[in-house]
């Protein structure tokens, strides 16, 4: 098989889309799909496995406990480079609000230009764009963005969005050392690329804006996780030593806010 894509899966019993998970598999031989159960306190796990008897291409990690969605990514993509010989590795969220299609046109983006290291969508608003969110969704996405982007100091639009493509090698060494955030392990996986690169590391990524993206209800980060970002990325400054540039970014955030809050009102 050349490619392989994780699935965090918690408590996911109800948004679990197997009609489509099944089409894929059929369609696409080449492609191993690995569900990982995050520790479910519903039938997540015998339905997942329940699913995977009937399909080579589909096989279950299971974690004793719930460990967030960072450490379920993390033991998944272990699990695959241990245990089967693929090129590409990438994780999707279970609810494929990115779909398979999207999925796929980042991975053939990585297999035409060697020189990319990781492929990863962005949930940008274009012309010929689909992305559905709601307005607070959408603009707690962007200031969180621009206040990763001061972290980072790098030309990224989307750091959270839940589908990326790595060569093996490369997935090897950012997901070799546990994550320290459960949500914003994202953010971490681009300053260990940039750690791995050094300066060229944008010639070693891509970023696509996606044509389609649909939000899914059900999401697993609570209020009071989001409440956490602030904490989260302050242990990201410390732990990195990722010192942020303020000052051009609160310009952006301020305007961003106050573009968003005007469409609203003319809307």
């Amino acid at each position: 098989m050349k490619n392989a894509i994780v699935i965090p899966s918690y408590n996911e019993a109800e948004r679990l889309d197997f009609n489509k998970f099944n089409d894929f598999l059929l369609e696409n031989p080449d492609y191993l799909v690995c569900f990982v159960n995050d520790g479910s306190k519903d039938n997540t796990l015998a339905l997942i496995q329940n699913f995977c008897t009937k399909y080579k291409n589909a096989t279950v990690y299971d974690m004793p406990q719930n460990g967030g969605k960072a450490e379920a990514v993390r033991s998944g993509v272990n699990y695959v480079i241990e245990n089967f010989s693929v090129d590409q590795i990438g994780f999707m969220d279970a609810d494929l609000s990115t779909s398979f299609k999207e999925y796929k046109r980042l991975s053939q983006k990585l297999e035409a230009n060697s020189d990319l290291k990781i492929v990863f969508g962005s949930r940008q608003e274009g012309e010929d764009s689909n992305i559905e969110r709601t307005l607070f969704r959408d603009i707690a996405s962007k200031s969180v963005s621009l206040l990763i982007r001061s972290i980072l100091r790098l030309p990224i639009h989307d750091t959270q969005c839940g589908a990326k493509i790595f060569r093996t090698q490369t997935a090897r060494y950012c997901f070799k050392d546990s994550f320290i955030t459960r949500w914003l392990f994202d953010v971490e996986i681009f300053v260990k690329m940039k750690e791995l690169y050094s300066n060229k590391v944008m010639n070693n990524m891509l970023e696509v804006p996606l044509t389609e993206w649909i939000h899914v209800d059900g999401s697993k980060i609570s209020l009071k996780d989001s409440l956490q970002i602030p904490k989260m990325l302050a242990l990201i400054i410390y732990n990195y030593k990722a010192v942020p540039v303020i000052s051009e970014y609160n310009r952006k955030f301020r305007m961003a806010f106050k573009l968003n809050t005007e469409s609203q009102v003319q809307n």
